[in-house]
């Protein structure tokens, strides 16, 4: 056990999984992944899958702690099968690390391509095949890590995160190719790759700075907008007899809103109404008063349902009234949790129960921006702005505006929710679009087209957090192509693998 342990091929890779970890929310240390992956590198030759995996582990283990607080405290699960779940997840996601480190020697094997050229190909293919297969979990993808670097992320409107994982890959790769020529008597010193890694570089450093500086956050139009927090513990959400009280909260938020600055759209959370808002009665009516009272717009996220085919389907919806009160539109969430929202293979996990208690399982909904006064949002709800394909879709279809309504309650005082809202940023860069998120605990901001968080707000904090928004999106490369640069990779990489079978059957055929 010891000397397993020992194992450079074990303990580098995994130092590597560790020190990129550092890279990301909370610790944010950004510059760790220009150069975290390099022991990784440095020994995967010797174990390529293996190394690629324990990377993986180290990685994944330490950016998704959280999940044991969300599935014990929230899901009321043992322990015992709580860091069961944790681990098997873990495990799933350090394959992709795993896969692009095996096949990225065997393609310098059977090939003799350089790493150089490969691995950025291998890794993004990988993390966009991460982020659909199995329904997809697109978190902490490798490029979310420059989230708080302004300039370098600007050039996420032409190729989305995929970019900047390339970039930091391609860096890693180069470095490591250098380190290596550096101790060996007969290897190359990469000089192509290193003039190829600094041009890259610069480029997109100068991009980002040329973009910066020609103000992509004004608008001619603008929204005074009100984001209400309020704070409802998780544990307390769902109860029947305090449904009046949550009610309450929010109006007295919104109001103290309306009085400090005239306001014309407030925003409450995810679920802020913990009843079916579209049933009527006397707490839809009280919800109908606060646009009233206020003169304002008010979008906030409410249980909903719909009957097909004499079957109740249940929806996770955000509704959307006028000044007057009246309904405008519902929103419903298309990209579902699993296990949260519903059970994937419910009928061979009838033991597995859902986080969501109360609500049978959500049905996807279809994009549907939401009217306002000759202008159209789009409404992520939840994890929904991890998806850029989510964003990007609601922008075609005519959005003004990108609203995210989150209840991030069930991450405690962790990491979670400062990591979704590194990867929310992107969503306003991608498509040169205000993005406005309320959160019930936290975290809610007000986040402009350049990634720049015009305002933030403390987590577990009731509050309302008020600032302005442009309307309207500009044009920009990723919003009408998409992931263009990610589908050419995994192209690419499949063509150079099934090179490879080739490569081998001719030199068998030959034996």
């Amino acid at each position: 056990m010891r000397r397993l342990l020992l194992d450079k091929t074990i303990l580098w890779p995994f130092a590597s999984g560790l020190v990129l970890a550092l890279a990301f929310p909370r610790v944010n240390l950004a510059s760790l992944a220009w150069v975290a992956l390099v022991p990784l590198l440095l020994v995967m030759d010797e174990r390529p899958f293996r190394s690629g995996f324990v990377a993986g582990v180290g990685f994944f283990g330490v950016v998704l702690y959280w999940l044991n607080i969300v599935m014990i405290t929230y899901g009321k699960m043992d322990p015992v099968f709580s860091v069961a779940a944790y681990l098997l997840l873990v495990a799933y996601l350090a394959l992709f690390f795993g896969a692009a480190s095996w096949a990225s020697c065997r393609l310098r094997e059977k090939l003799g391509l350089s790493p150089i050229l490969t691995l950025p190909v291998l890794w993004v293919a990988l993390e966009f095949l991460r982020s659909f297969l199995l329904t997809g979990f697109p978190w902490a993808l490798l490029g979310y890590s420059q989230q708080n670097h302004l300039p370098l992320i600007q050039s996420a409107d032409l190729f989305g995160v995929y970019g900047l994982s390339f970039l930091l890959v391609l860096a890693n790769t180069v470095i490591a190719e250098s380190v290596r020529a550096l101790r060996s008597e007969t290897a190359k010193f990469p000089w192509k790759g290193v003039v190829v890694v600094v041009v890259l570089f610069a480029l997109n450093l100068g991009y980002g700075t040329w973009r910066l500086g020609r103000h992509p956050d004004a608008r001619s139009k603008t929204l005074q907008t009100a984001l209400i927090q309020g704070n409802i513990s998780q544990a307390l959400k769902w109860n029947p007899a305090l449904q009046k009280a949550t009610v309450d909260r929010y109006r007295d938020l919104s109001e103290a809103a309306a009085r400090k600055k005239p306001t014309q759209l407030i925003i409450w959370p995810e679920s802020a109404t913990p009843f079916y808002f579209q049933n009527g009665g006397p707490l839809r009516a009280e919800v109908r008063k606060i646009p009233r009272r206020t003169g304002a717009y008010l979008l906030f996220g409410s249980p909903a349902f719909q009957v097909v085919n004499r079957a109740d389907h249940y929806l996770n919806s955000a509704f959307l009234l006028s000044p007057t009160g009246r309904v405008l539109g519902r929103s419903d969430k298309i990209h579902l949790v699993p296990f949260g929202e519903y059970v994937p293979l419910k009928r061979f996990l009838p033991f597995v129960n859902k986080l969501v208690v109360g609500i049978g399982d959500f049905s996807p909904g279809t994009v549907s921006p939401l009217p306002l006064d000759g202008h159209k949002i789009g409404a992520l709800i939840c994890f929904e702005g991890i998806f850029p394909d989510l964003a990007r879709a609601y922008v075609n279809e005519g959005s003004d505006l990108l609203v995210n309504i989150s209840n991030d309650a069930w991450f405690g005082h962790s990491s979670a929710p400062y990591q979704l809202l590194a990867m929310t940023r992107f969503r306003a860069v991608e498509n040169r679009i205000w993005l406005a998120r309320a959160a019930n605990t936290g975290i809610s901001a007000l986040i402009a087209p350049s990634g720049r968080i015009v305002a933030q707000s403390p987590i577990f904090k009731t509050l309302f957090l008020d600032g302005t928004v442009g309307l309207g999106a500009k044009p920009t490369l990723y919003t009408r192509f998409g992931d263009v640069l990610p589908i050419l990779c995994l192209v690419i990489g499949l063509f150079w693998l099934v090179r490879t079978r080739r490569r081998f059957g001719k030199t068998a055929a030959k034996g």
